[in-house]
């Protein structure tokens, strides 16, 4: 037994087993380190949303209830709704200015819409960053182990028909040996896609209630008040 295992995989394999072993290693790291980073980070943005959502429509004005959102913060590391309050903010500033200069001024209602959505696609996309990784290595990280399995066996039947010795001793260790290759393959893809449906979850989550508070703020700089909920 002191002939096999993980250890005699790696010294008695060649380039190609452990390159492999190498690349599932460093896939299997990448895609816990986005994981842990993007999970922790779409929970926190969460979180900052509920606890400042109600603060702001309760403020006395615009600029309170900008600051109950956290002014000075960035709109993307701090609070995300913060973002859509100044796209609309800015939206209706900017349709105040031009308007007189326009034959035909686009209507403050769709302006503002496409203020809010160019500004909502880009949360979005500041939320997605870093799940295709996690879907490329969960969908190819099984075949990247087969390989190795196929490379292991291939490298274990060339052996057998050196020593003629076929006996099941002798097949079992190198055999068993490669399939390991698949397992591995196996635990560095199953946390990428669980983690996939995880991020993708709780991103989902938080565009809701995003397109909630921008529906709202749509309305306040539509109509001058809230939508009653």
């Amino acid at each position: 037994m002191q002939h096999y295992g993980l250890e005699n995989v790696w010294q008695q394999g060649d380039f190609v087993t452990r390159a492999i072993l190498v690349a599932l290693l460093l896939m299997s790291l990448l895609s816990w380190t986005v994981i842990v980073l993007k999970l922790w980070n779409v929970m926190r943005l969460t979180r900052i949303a509920r606890a400042t959502e109600r603060a702001f429509w309760h403020a006395g004005n615009l600029e309170a209830g900008l600051h109950q959102l956290g002014i000075d913060d960035s709109p993307y590391s701090g609070n995300v709704l913060l973002a859509l309050a100044l796209s609309g903010k800015e939206a209706v500033e900017h349709h105040q200015v031009t308007q007189s200069n326009l034959q035909h001024s686009m209507d403050i209602s769709d302006w503002v819409t496409r203020c809010l959505k160019d500004t909502m696609d880009d949360i979005i996309t500041h939320l997605q960053a870093g799940l295709t990784i996690l879907a490329s290595i969960g969908s190819t990280a099984p075949f990247v182990g087969l390989f190795g399995t196929v490379w292991g066996i291939y490298h274990a039947l060339i052996v057998i028909g050196h020593t003629g010795q076929a006996s099941i001793d002798h097949v079992a260790g190198p055999v068993g040996e490669s399939l390991i290759m698949t397992a591995f393959g196996l635990f560095v893809a199953i946390p990428a896609v669980l983690g996939y449906n995880a991020l993708t979850r709780a991103n989902h989550g938080l565009a809701t209630q995003l397109n909630r508070f921008a529906h709202g703020i749509h309305a306040y700089f539509v109509t001058g008040a809230r939508p009653a909920a």
